[in-house]
């Protein structure tokens, strides 16, 4: 007698595709695993916020097994097993579930290409329609734009979600063409970038903005041109933020044999990423070495302050806002304080910036405190310290 098959449930749907979704690294650097909650093996996210705090985010797709054959990608050309796919109505009630229990706050919402882009766009952007029209969801939405998606779904996709992204996976056509040759650059990518950049200038979506993840070592790029890449899309459409997930082989793949990108350069990326966001360095100022790469042994600032003994040291109770954001062991938040301490009085010992949150060891030894080199007082304030 045949056995009957049953149909796998939506909870073990939903887990499936939820653990297909943690191979996209976009929110974190590293290779930290995202949090497993209660016993149902879902998998939550912990998405940082601009406050720096955490909040538990369901990152889910809503189909596995992806039609196209992108070489590092897990999902390529139908997956490693039986696709898994979520109808709108299943996956929006799914979330609300978790939602109203309090498990997630928001939901990441990205799909691998099942009967092409468009119909695979409709069903996301059908869920993310459950939620915000029939429901009346208001919280944190993100949708991935999927590559091939028309100008009118990336419209709709405006229309709903809090935050957008499109996956730019490498810094040049050129360099797209070796990792996901199905995939044209200017028009899927930097297409929709340009259609919800001029939709933010004219004010027509001003939530919180796109962003975009490169994929770190799988085309040979270097991070010369990765970080140019980033440099341009801040600088012409300006995206919130630009990810990036070191590449590291799997079972499967096209990239199977190829050798992990430390995790050290997916870190160093993301320091430089900061450099060019907010303090002000420009892409030709960074410390690549001739093959364009980062030292993976040191702070990228560390490592232009070295080659820059010109310009240090600073004297705290003058140097503008831009100077002091120079100084390794200074950034934006401490900056400000020192410029507010100015205010009421000279700064004039090491204490002082330790009270202000700057990373004093290693700030010292480019600061003057008064007309004196701030590195003197290292010592005697250890000593005091220690008392």
């Amino acid at each position: 007698m045949a056995l009957l098959r049953v149909a796998p449930s939506v909870e073990d749907r939903l887990a499936s595709l939820a653990q297909a979704a943690r191979h996209d690294l976009s929110c974190a650097c590293g290779p930290a695993e995202p949090r497993r909650r209660g016993g149902d093996g879902l998998w939550i996210y912990p998405a940082a916020l601009p406050s720096g705090r955490t909040a538990p985010m369901l990152k889910v797709l809503q189909a596995s097994g992806c039609e196209r054959g992108c070489l590092y990608c897990v999902e390529r050309l139908g997956g490693r097993g039986p696709p898994v796919t979520l109808a709108p109505e299943e996956l929006a009630r799914a979330f609300l579930d978790l939602h109203r229990a309090g498990r997630v706050f928001g939901l990441f919402l990205s799909s691998a290409i099942r009967g092409g882009p468009v119909a695979t766009m409709d069903r996301m952007l059908a869920t993310a329609g459950i939620l915000r029209e029939r429901h009346r969801f208001r919280g944190y939405l993100h949708l991935k734009i999927i590559p091939g998606a028309r100008p009118d779904q990336v419209d709709r996709a405006m229309a709903l979600a809090t935050r957008l992204s499109v996956n730019a996976e490498a810094p040049s056509a050129e360099h797209l063409r070796r990792i996901a040759p199905g995939k044209a650059f200017d028009a899927q990518i930097l297409g929709p970038m340009r259609q919800i950049a001029a939709a933010e200038a004219a004010g027509r979506f001003a939530r919180s903005g796109q962003t975009t993840q490169l994929v770190v070592g799988a085309a040979g790029e270097s991070d010369r041109e990765i970080a140019g890449a980033a440099a341009r899309l801040y600088g012409d459409l300006g995206l919130a933020r630009v990810y990036y997930s070191a590449f590291q082989p799997v079972a499967g793949t096209a990239l199977a044999d190829r050798p992990p990108v430390p995790f050290a350069r997916e870190h160093r990326l993301y320091q430089v990423d900061f450099l060019l966001r907010r303090y002000g360095f420009a892409v030709d100022e960074l410390p690549f070495d001739r093959d364009g790469l980062l030292p993976l042994d040191a702070d990228p600032k560390a490592a232009w302050a070295r080659l820059h003994p010109e310009r240090f040291p600073v004297e705290i109770n003058t140097a503008p806002e831009a100077e002091l954001l120079r100084v390794p062991g200074i950034g934006p938040a401490s900056a400000a304080r020192i410029l507010d301490a100015r205010r009421a009085g000279r700064l004039r010992d090491v204490a002082a910036l330790a009270a202000l949150g700057v990373s004093h060891r290693v700030a010292a030894p480019h600061l003057l405190l008064d007309g004196r080199p701030a590195a003197r007082q290292l010592d005697l304030f250890a000593a005091a310290a220690a008392r």
